[in-house]
């Protein structure tokens, strides 16, 4: 019997070993924590500080859109934008816009981008569902075309639509970005009001990390610039453009490695200043490292992050898209009533049936009365509502994301703790220091105490003894 006891605390203790080894082995892999931005990302406060941001960013956008400058075809031929034509063919949009410049049915550049790229997102979405890299690889380029059609035709109006998403992203990312690097490394989760406070401490960093590359590839390539103006001197212009071509290339090596840099490293600026509290040029500094140091990794993890952040998307607007659809099935049961059009359902006049890839649902025919008219305008805004807090979730997953992938590539690269992070001094602390230290001078500066003296019984035992 004692045999036996032995032999099984034996291969108790074993199990045991193994089952620590085990838990090393997964405790070494960094990849498997990236499957906590969901739990991260669905935090209320993260949710609310994207829902306002994505808020104040269309508001921004709607106002702007009031000067209706983007060219349209009359909705009897096929509604088309000169933004369509430019992604089809871009040197048909001079043409195009000549030959329907008096048509009024216009819209506003915010408008003919937000549904453009909204579909662009799906259709990218879909490919990497299905791993198919060559369409994901086409709609970001046709994204990044749409920003170039607006930079070129509507070029006031996208540099400061832009500069006004900049400034709220670059609060709401703070705040995001901080709240998802406590919760990570410590357990903690700050308030909306402590991380709403950080991102507007840290808004100059923020605002102008991501425009330094931008200006650096400008500047470099004034220097190019001038050097081509410099080849319209007559015979001795071509001469020194040949001559300083080594430098114009090497010129050319450094916006390429920005541009690199920018794009891969683009989503690591931020959480470095909520990670470590760094300023502009260390926060870009740090991107750039941990992306040429360790490309594959990065490539790995970004990768990673995109697939898992897709399937959770397609949760969170399945979750949607049921709330819509089950609230608008039992208020149908219970509203039989038709609309002042005859045949026709109230509910369908004032709240059109959401779909999973339409939630807000098709365009609804016309209402008769002022009060459907309110009606389906109050419906209508509840269902942006939930459609913001979709939108307000993909923002969250990206920014929490890219703080985990951030605090792993450091942890790979720089050899920092997950744990380490930066913690700002309280200010109490500061006005605390000065206080005692008077203190202690006016302690050294008394007198010393006088010792109290003796009994003369006592000392008279003392000289007997």
């Amino acid at each position: 019997m004692v045999i036996k006891n032995k032999n099984y605390n034996f291969s108790e203790g074993e199990q045991t070993m193994d089952t620590e080894q085990t838990n090393q082995i997964f405790d070494k892999l960094l990849f498997p924590k990236i499957f906590q931005t969901f739990r991260i990302a669905i935090q209320p406060s993260k949710l609310i500080i994207a829902f306002f941001a994505v808020a104040v960013v269309c508001l921004a956008g709607w106002l702007m859109d009031f000067s209706k400058t983007v060219v349209t075809t009359p909705y009897t031929r096929g509604q088309q934008t000169e933004l369509q034509v430019y992604i089809a063919d871009p040197p048909r949009v001079k043409a195009y816009i000549e030959g329907y410049r008096y048509n009024p049915e216009r819209l506003g550049v915010f408008s003919a981008l937000w549904h453009y790229n909204s579909a662009r997102f799906h259709d990218a979405l879909n490919c990497l569902l299905v791993l198919d890299g060559q369409g994901m690889a086409q709609n970001i380029a046709y994204y990044f075309k749409s920003l170039a059609w607006a930079l070129r035709y509507h070029t006031f109006y996208f540099i400061i639509f832009l500069l006004i998403k900049l400034a709220v992203i670059s609060v709401a990312a703070g705040g995001i970005c901080r709240i998802a690097a406590l919760q990570f490394a410590r357990g903690e989760k700050p308030g909306l009001t402590e991380a709403l406070r950080f991102g507007l401490k840290q808004f100059t960093a923020l605002f102008t990390a991501p425009l330094i590359p931008v200006v650096i590839i400008i500047l470099i390539g004034l220097c190019i610039f001038f050097l081509g103006l410099v080849g319209n001197i007559p015979w001795a212009g071509e001469l020194i453009v040949a001559i300083s071509t080594p430098l114009a290339l090497i010129a050319g090596a450094l916006i390429a490695a920005v541009i690199i840099g920018t794009l891969a490293g683009f989503n690591l600026i931020f959480p470095s200043i909520a990670y470590d509290g760094s300023d502009n040029f260390d926060a870009i500094s740090r991107s750039f490292s941990y992306v040429f140091t360790r490309p594959w990794r990065m490539a790995f993890y970004t990768a990673v992050a995109a697939v898992y952040g897709a399937i959770c998307y397609i949760f969170v607007r399945f979750f949607a898209f049921l709330l819509l659809w089950s609230a608008r099935l039992f208020l149908q049961s219970g509203l039989w009533a038709d609309s002042s059009n005859k045949g026709v359902n109230k509910l369908s006049v004032i709240w059109p049936t959401s779909t999973f890839m339409n939630l807000p649902g098709p365009s609804i025919a016309g209402t008769t009365n002022w009060s459907e008219s309110i009606a389906a305008f109050l419906i209508h805004l509840c269902v942006l509502v939930v459609v913001g807090l979709v939108v307000a979730f993909v923002i969250s997953f990206y920014f929490s994301a890219n703080t985990i992938i951030y605090a792993l590539m450091r942890n790979k690269v720089d050899e920092t703790a997950l744990e380490d992070i930066y913690t700002p001094a309280p200010p109490d602390e500061t006005k605390a220091e000065p206080a005692a230290t008077e203190l202690e001078t006016e302690e050294a500066q008394s007198p010393p105490e006088e010792e109290p003296p003796q009994n003369s019984s006592s000392s008279a035992e003392q000289q007997n003894s």
